[in-house]
Formats: structure tokens, sequence, C-alpha cells
């Protein structure tokens, strides 16, 4: 084995991952994972061999080119089985969120013209049945991926498809030499913060030139294993998934969320994906070990952690490098042990990454990366590179080989290249308003460039706000900074019109209920905590701290803690954590109404 970048360019279309990965990476273990305490792993040649077998299954029910098959599923390996024989065979594969609600289920199923779907328990397939009763292609065909009572399980596709693969191995040969780059692979509907979900159309040529492109600059071989578990629908982890098959990494893939601090200690991946929240977790957790320990190692505990924050790659000097070569050996190795001890890097994307925490997983020997991009860009469009000089915290880095990135007149983000979307499904007024007649597409955010090179989200165009005073507010930037305390979870900043900024607040419960422990905070319920005063007193004290690292104008002025967690099953956010800003605004209107009702007494 060995790594092959001139052949890449023999790869465009997804499914020829499978056949190079057949001809160049045999391997015992390419997907796996763990269920019910036990390892289903796949080697390359089951992996090859299933897919074959699937797609003539599907062939024996009637699918054809063209047809369109939903998949609702947390990871799993034969996620992948799935969607290489739908491509091979020219279905269109719409995957779906898990932790949709049922209108939206309804919305898309309708709207993409789904005719079959994989579900992944049982709730969601008493959701999908449910909307199949007005849908007679979907009636009998919706399959479990893992064993539900009374559904018909994958496994019998692929049963078929093994007992009819002779006869339908050269129809199958035939359709996938019929398939050109340029045709579409998928349909992924996004969750957007306002209206319907859009679907957004993706070829193998958009994918692929993302995954080609990054893998140049990924250092990562066939030799190493990485874990994914965010979810594949999503085109994030989907494109980089795609990327560790071109090159024949081993992949592990963890679906129940609880599990990835426990299986990434027994996984010890080389690299994963992460967004922003679960290195906030992580980071919790590296803290909460802290304040347990006493006397000389908590002390030195924290001169360690407060060293990783001044991290810096440009400017280390000889006393700063003894001090991190102490810190390493006495406290950061056995942070990096809890992690599984051979992580080298990390890919975060979906929001912005806090400075610090980027700055002290450097420290600890573990390059963190930020990277920009949309479903519709599919996704990257800029990303920092792992060495100086194409490295700066704080942005989100360079664009993409291929990629060509510019802002217009008024800071909003245009892209053009290989990975643009063809366009959003049966809605082309929506398409001509975010691809203008040049070809540039309008991202919707709104960036600058810092060094004139590297990209920095403002946040999102439609989202900045301008108070009464005429000083623009950049929501979303305030937001990230709130997060970044243990106390705050969630928060949208409001005041358009208004003569000062002010915030609601979801706080971190766990930490909330730890802290009222500790200070003898009696409660009955979240209602009268976070309307204790002294806990009040406390989130005085943390804004006026995140006060200070903003301009004047962008002061938080006044907050309100809401006894709720904010969720995307409760609908305060969006499959991918994004703040549905209409539907928070609906629902503390009254707390909105309350905070402005004496405004002039600033």
């Amino acid at each position: 084995m060995s790594e092959k970048l001139s052949d890449y360019n023999n790869i465009t279309r997804v499914f020829d991952l499978l056949t190079n990965l057949k001809e160049n990476y045999k391997k015992d273990v390419i997907i796996g994972t763990k269920k019910k305490g036990k390892w289903i792993t796949y080697s390359t040649e089951e992996f090859y061999k299933l897919t074959q077998y699937f797609s003539s299954g599907l062939l024996e029910l009637g699918f054809r080119q063209g047809d369109k098959i939903a998949t609702i599923t947390t990871n799993t390996p034969e996620w992948n089985i799935i969607d290489m024989a739908l491509a091979q065979l020219g279905i269109i594969h719409i995957p779906i969120y898990p932790n949709l609600s049922k209108d939206e289920y309804n919305y898309i199923i309708n709207h993409s013209e789904s005719v079959a779907a994989f579900v992944f328990d049982q709730k969601h397939f008493n959701i999908l049945n449910e909307i199949a009763e007005n849908i007679e292609p979907l009636k009998n065909h919706i399959y479990g991926f893992n064993p539900i009572h009374g559904v018909k399980c994958w496994k019998e596709i692929l049963e078929l498809g093994e007992k009819s693969f002779e006869k339908n191995k050269n129809i199958i040969e035939q359709i996938k030499s019929q398939i050109k780059e340029d045709d579409l692979l998928t349909i992924i509907y996004t969750s957007g913060t306002t209206g319907v979900p859009k679907g957004v159309m993706l070829t193998h040529k958009n994918i692929l030139s993302n995954a080609k492109a990054t893998a140049k600059i990924h250092p990562l071989t066939y030799k190493h294993k990485v874990v994914s578990f965010l979810p594949l629908c999503h085109v994030y982890e989907r494109m980089l998934n795609y990327l560790y098959l071109l090159k024949g990494m081993t992949i592990y893939y963890i679906g129940n969320l609880s599990e990835i601090a426990k299986q990434i200690k027994e996984i010890k991946p080389d690299s994963f994906n992460t967004v922003p929240r679960v290195l906030e977790i992580f980071y919790d957790k590296i803290i909460a070990t802290g304040k347990d320990l006493e006397g000389f190692k908590k002390k030195l505990f924290f001169w360690a952690i407060d060293l990783g924050f001044k991290y810096d790659i440009y400017d280390i000097d000889w006393k700063y490098k003894l001090k991190l070569q102490i810190a390493r050996k006495l406290v950061y190795k056995k942070v990096r042990e809890a992690l599984g001890g051979n992580l080298k890097m990390i890919v975060s994307g979906g929001s912005a990454l806090q400075v610090n925490l980027q700055r002290l997983f450097w420290a600890l020997g573990i390059k963190v990366i930020e990277g920009y991009g949309l479903t519709e860009t599919s996704p990257v469009l800029t990303v920092n590179r792992l060495e100086a000089p194409d490295i700066k915290f704080g942005t989100v880095g360079l664009p993409l080989e291929g990629v060509t990135v510019k802002l217009a007149e008024d800071g909003e983000i245009l892209a053009k290249g290989p990975n643009i979307m063809q366009g959003y499904y049966k809605n082309e007024e929506a398409t001509k308003e975010v691809i203008d007649e040049d070809g540039w597409f309008h991202t919707g955010d709104a960036g600058i460039f810092v060094d004139g090179r590297f990209l920095k989200i403002n946040g999102r165009k439609k989202e900045i706000f301008k108070l009464s005073s005429g000083k623009y507010i950049a929501p979303q930037l305030i937001e990230n900074k709130l997060k970044s305390s243990p106390l705050i979870e969630q928060a949208i900043v409001i005041g358009e019109n208004k003569k000062f900024a002010s915030a609601i607040i979801s706080p971190n419960f766990d930490y909330l209920h730890f802290y009222a422990s500790k200070h003898k905070i009696h409660f009955n319920n979240n209602k009268e905590l976070v309307e204790h005063p002294q806990v009040i007193k406390r989130f005085q004290k943390e804004i006026n701290e995140i006060n200070k690292q903003l301009a004047q104008h962008e002061n938080i002025k006044r907050f309100r803690v809401v006894p709720d967690m904010w969720s995307s099953m409760t609908g305060e956010l969006t499959a991918t954590l994004k703040l549905k800003r209409n539907y928070l605004h609906k629902k503390y209107e009254h707390i909105m109404n309350e905070i402005y009702k004496t405004e002039n007494e600033f």
C-alpha cells in the first residue's frame, strides 16, 4: 500500500473511491463500529463485495437510476455500503438528520419524492410509516439498519442481491459506465433557521473536488485511523469521510454521542472532525479533573492550562519552550492519554472556535485547525493549514485549492469553484437569489481578510443589526464569547433599533447545579435557580468580564437567564445547532419587551 496522489485524477465519481480502495488499500478493517459492546468491522474486500450485492438487491426490487432514497440514522459503517450502492446505480441519496420534527420529515420525504427509506430505530420507523400512508412507493419500502420489530432489515436486500448478483453484475457495470462526474449524487436538505428546508443538489464532482483538494493538505495516510461521530447526513462529515476513504484510512463510527470520550480512549485515533461544542465539552471535563486536585498538583495543573492559553505559533521564545516541555511532561501527557494518546490533529467547523481553546490544544501537541464552508459549497471554502505561515488563530484560513473567495462591497463572502452546488431542488427562485449571473455564490456571511490573506467571519449578513445610535452589532461574535463561559450553554444577542445590546441566556445546567450545591443555594426547580439573587449576581460577574473584551457599543447592558435548555428537538436550534432566531424572538417576546421597557435609563 502507498499514497498515490497522482491517481486522484482517476476518481471522478464517488463509487470510484471503492475501486480505489480495492486496488490500493487491502485492509482487514476499513470501517467499523461498536454495538452492544461488540466490534463490528468490515474489511476492504467485504465493503466492496457487500456494496455490489446491495446494488444487485436494489435492482431486484425495481429501483432505477434517478430514484430518490432516504436514510435516517446515526453514524454506522453500513451507511457507507448503502451510500456507495446508491451512487453506482445513479440513485439519488437523501440523507436526513435523525433529530428533526415529524413535520420536517414529512416535508423532506414528500418534496424529495423519496421512494424508499432506511431508518435506525423504532421511533423513526413509526414516524415514516405514518408519513408513508399517503406515499404509495414508500409504503412497502421502509427498512431498518438495525433489527426493528415488524420492520424489514437492510440485510434482506443484501441477501436478495447476493442470490441475484451473477445475473445483475454486468447491468451494474453498465450503469456505472454511464454515470458522469456532473451527474446528481445527493440532495441534502439544509436545516434553515427560517422557513422550510431547502434541498441542496450536489454532484459527484462537487463533493469529490472538495475531498481531493482537502486530501492534498491533510497529512494523514492509510497507516492512520480516525473516528467519525458528527452526522454523516451533514455534508461536512460526509465529505471528510470520502477523504478518509480516498486515502485508505480506517474509520471507526460512534453512533452514540455519550460514548465519544470512552470510545476515543479505546480506539486511540489519530484524528477526528468536530464542532467547537465537543471541544468545549472536552475542555470542561479537563477543568473538572483539575478542580478535583489539591495543593501543589492543583496549582501545577492550572499553571499548565494558563500556559496553554498563551501558545502562539509565531512567537515562542526559549523560556516558553522550556515551560511547555515541563507542562507536557507533567500535565499535558495525562490529558492526551484521556483522548487516546495518538491524536495528531482535529478539524473544527460549523461555528466559531474559541481562540484560547485552539491555543490550548496546540500546546497539548494536538493541532486543531478551523475551516469554513456551507452545504451549498460541498462544504469547504477556506481552511487553515497545519504549518506556518499558512495558519492564523481566530480566522478560518485560506481558500482551498480551486476555490476563489472574495468580498462584495458590503462585506458579504462570495465564492466560485467546482464545489458550488447545482442549485436548490425545485426552487429556481431561491437558486437565483444566491448564485448570480457571473456564477458567484453569495454565502450570506459577512467577513474580512486578516493580513490580506486569512478569512475571518463576522457573522451572518442578515443577522447583523444596527442600534438606534447607528452602530452595528454582529450577534454571532458576541454570542460565541458568551458561550466561552462555563456558565452559559447558549445565548442570543438582541437590540435591533434599540439603545443597547442585551442577551437572553440558556445556562449550562450541569455547571449551575454544581455551583448551587457548592454555595448551598436551595431551589425546587430550574426557574427558582435562575432567578436566585446569588445566581444572577454570578452571571453579572461573568457578563462584566466578557464586556471587557467587547467594544463599548457591543457591551451587554442587560441580560435574562431562562430556565430552558435549548435544542433542535424543542425548536430553539437547528439540526446543526444554530440559533433559530425567529423562533427565539417569538418564544421570548415577553422577556424582550420587559428588557427594553425602560431602555431610556441608559
